[in-house]
């Protein structure tokens, strides 16, 4: 059965960055570049170009350096901003310019101080313009979820007559539901003529929680186009987590039949090279890859997964690229997991020395909130004294 292709855009480098802590060396920027090559993502958001000398650099570099993902460049709906991220670009094997525009009222009345009649004008003119300087170019409508649906559809009309490749719908502030979010794509395809000749793009925002939630919505709705970030960094609650999406993708193919080129096995090597890169790590319940997305602790799982990993793991480490699923003793733990690591360290125990211990190692754990191998070495050593496996004495 033929499955639908979805393209991975990753804005690691561009809204990822913006978030605090966040900020990235030129040379940081380049071996990010590289792995987020090396994991396959179709579109590599570099910089806006116009923000900074160093903004610009970065981008230009990118684009002179990674081959294989198209390189992209953020730019408002103004010459200046659509010349700066052509002139970026030109070193691009494949390139593309990505204009964002404020379509809700409040932006438009607050913060661009122009009237629905200025935007649209603005918005066709900056296609155009970019349309001179490359073949792809995607526009945003900024705030699409608070925006006025018929505005909407006309500003949408607009980029795509004027020869948008690509309309991304952004929940810039991280407004909508999955359902809502969803029902916003079907609008354009009933409303937009032409809509079928270009590709819709996602953009979420984490504020209520639903970013990947409603990622995964607009996939189902026609989007074909997912915009995300590695470890989910961003503005404010951060952007939709590629890693998450990939994932979701992976193991629930029965409800999310859709193919892409991503090497899934590159997802956790990815995270891990941000974190060093960046000023924080990702949270330890972190989905996918957190460091404890794959530990167990409570015996009845640490039992389950011994026996089988299916019974708590729905995809295996491995998968993600993560070395092995950790076992974390402490005192939820059951004998099973430490008869299980005990037995790692070289102790084989008779039923009844393992019952010793485990009073001992229970004791242990009510005063720690983790116990640690020389823990358990001393257990075995101070109350059993056997002679390790495959050792003589």
């Amino acid at each position: 059965m033929h499955r639908e292709r979805v393209f991975f855009f990753d804005t690691t480098l561009r809204d990822g960055e913006q978030s605090p802590g966040c900020s990235m060396y030129m040379a940081e920027k380049l071996r990010m570049a590289r792995q987020l090559e090396s994991l396959g993502v179709d579109i590599i958001e570099a910089g806006f170009a116009i923000a900074s000398e160093g903004d610009f650099t970065a981008v230009e570099q990118v684009a002179r350096t990674v081959r294989g993902p198209r390189i992209a460049s953020l730019a408002r709906a103004k010459e200046e901003d659509i010349t700066a991220a052509a002139r970026a670009l030109e070193h691009a094997e494949r390139s593309r310019i990505h204009i964002f525009l404020a379509s809700s009222d409040i932006h438009l009345k607050y913060k661009l101080k122009i009237s629905r009649a200025q935007a649209l004008e603005q918005a066709d003119q900056s296609v155009r313009l970019a349309r001179s300087y490359v073949d792809d170019v995607e526009f945003s409508p900024e705030d699409a979820t608070r925006t006025d649906p018929d505005f909407l559809c006309t500003m949408v009309q607009i980029a795509v007559d004027a020869g948008a490749t690509i309309i991304n719908l952004p929940d810039t502030v991280g407004y909508s539901v999955p359902l809502e979010y969803a029902e916003l794509f079907q609008l354009l395809k009933n409303k937009i003529r032409g809509i079928d000749k270009v590709m819709l793009s996602c953009h979420c925002h984490n504020d209520l929680g639903m970013a990947v939630a409603n990622s995964l919505a607009a996939i189902e709705a026609g989007a074909r186009q997912v915009e995300c970030t590695i470890n989910g960094i961003g503005e404010r609650a951060g952007n939709a987590a590629l890693e998450e999406i990939a994932a979701a993708m992976h193991v629930r193919q029965d409800k999310l039949p859709y193919q892409h080129v991503l090497a899934l096995d590159q997802l956790y090597p990815t995270s891990q090279l941000l974190t060093e890169l960046i000023a924080f790590s990702p949270s330890p319940n972190k989905a996918v890859v957190g460091s404890n997305a794959f530990s167990h602790e409570a015996g009845i799982h640490q039992h389950g997964v011994l026996s089988n990993p299916l019974c708590y793991e729905i995809m295996t480490p491995a998968l993600v690229g993560v070395p092995m699923n950790r076992m974390v003793l402490g005192k939820h733990s059951g004998r099973h997991a430490l008869g299980h690591r005990l037995g790692e360290l070289g102790y084989a125990l008779e039923r009844e020395e393992l019952d010793v211990a485990y009073g001992h190692f229970i004791a242990v754990a009510d005063r720690k909130k983790s116990v640690y191998d020389q823990d358990l070495i001393a257990i075995v050593q101070t109350h059993l004294r056997p002679v390790p496996s495959g050792r003589t004495a």
